[in-house]
């Protein structure tokens, strides 16, 4: 065995660690690598080929992008209350414009698969023009063709107002709409659209003056789902000027917005609407599934405070039957009764008002909140009476 061997056998057996000698001298230079990014790690979606669960985080601040797959997205577009009554219904014949409350805002409400109105006044030739303080509305037969011009699809027609003269001022107005082919929820039958192979069913209930008939609401729900794929429901509700949903005490039997909106989704519906507050509130995600509680006014005479104003059209994205999206875009009504849309600076304002409402109902009912949590901007300063120039 050479000597090389002999040192290399002698190593081997040797069990005892050879001591570490300290010193104070610094290593030389050393290069270093990139440290690993995590950001570039599959999301959720990627790695498992499923939709993300439906949170607020997502809502008001998305990080999943919706793919480009035209054949699987549709859009449902939804306002506040359209009202082309008193006042609205005042100026628009004394500018012989029928069309004139929709003109701003048809080109965005058109351009969606279903555009969903809800309509709170009757509708039909000889209207008498009432500008007064009155609360029993109706609007001229003409404002039909502002619905057509905005790309309605389907009109909710269950509210405390469309009744507003009788059984005939309904008959006449479901009439109306179907003649100009708008369809109608609210008076029994499901409203169902198909868009490109995926039924949409459209269910609405009238929950002011009048408890909701939670018999009804369930056997509605369970009918609109053999009818379609996607479950629609729309609610008239709540306690107004308010930007929680609450019950109105000021009616009998009160229900509460919450509970109603929860049993709704209990029951089978995929998405459900609210509408009635005046003012627009927050948002709900419960069990995966979306509660709007009030989108506000939308074409109405109420020009006596900025929060009966203002209000958001909301544009939710459904991917297959899933909703995986939702966008609101808040405008300001002039001149008794015309929507404009925001700047991008109010517009940003009226989503963080949102956006602090549905936390501040998500911290009530126990549910997560967006991080940060937003401040709740102050309240408006009155606008200017008139719209800016188109």
């Amino acid at each position: 065995m050479g000597l090389a061997a002999a040192f290399l056998v002698a190593a081997a057996c040797n069990n005892s660690a050879a001591p570490l000698i300290a010193n104070n001298v610094a290593s030389g230079p050393r290069v270093l690598v990139a440290a690993p990014d995590f950001s570039d790690q599959p999301v959720f979606a990627d790695r498992t080929g499923r939709l993300p669960v439906l949170g607020l985080q997502s809502l008001f601040h998305p990080s999943y992008i919706v793919p480009n797959d035209p054949s699987r997205i549709r859009t449902l577009l939804v306002t506040g209350d359209v009202i082309p009554a008193r006042g609205v219904d005042y100026f628009a014949t004394a500018r012989h414009d029928f069309l004139w409350p929709f003109r701003r805002t048809a080109d965005y409400t058109k351009n969606a698969d279903i555009t969903y109105v809800n309509l709170e006044s009757p509708l039909f030739a000889g209207c008498a023009v009432d500008p007064g303080p009155s609360f029993t509305f109706c609007g001229d037969a003409r404002f039909v063709n502002g619905l057509t011009l905005m790309g309605a699809d389907v009109v909710n027609l269950a509210n405390n107002h469309l009744t507003n003269y009788g059984a005939e001022g309904v008959t006449l107005t479901d009439q109306l709409l179907h003649q100009h082919g708008i369809q109608t929820s609210g008076l029994g039958p499901v409203a169902v659209i198909d868009i490109r192979g995926i039924k949409f069913g459209f269910i609405g209930f009238n929950g002011v003056g009048r408890a909701i008939d939670k018999t009804a609401l369930k056997a509605g729900i369970e009918r609109a789902r053999q009818l379609a794929d996607i479950v629609v429901v729309q609610f008239h509700w709540g306690k107004e000027y308010e930007r929680q949903p609450m019950p109105d005490r000021g009616v009998p039997t009160p229900d509460d917005p919450v509970a109603i909106g929860h049993d709704a989704i209990d029951w089978g519906a995929d998405i459900v609407i609210g509408n009635h507050p005046h003012w627009y509130q927050g948002v709900e995600v419960y069990h995966g599934k979306l509660i709007t509680y009030a989108h506000g006014n939308f074409v109405f005479d109420q020009m006596w405070s900025e929060e009966t104003r203002e209000g958001v059209v909301g544009t939710y994205t459904f991917y297959g039957k899933q909703l995986v999206s939702a966008t609101w875009k808040a405008y300001r009504i002039y001149d008794y009764g015309q929507p404009v849309f925001m700047t991008p600076k109010d517009n940003a304002t009226a989503l963080q008002t949102m956006e602090a409402a549905s936390d501040q109902l998500a911290v009530r009912l126990h549910e997560p909140t967006t991080t940060p949590v937003p401040a709740m901007p102050p309240s408006p300063v009155t606008a200017p009476e008139h719209a800016p120039a188109a």
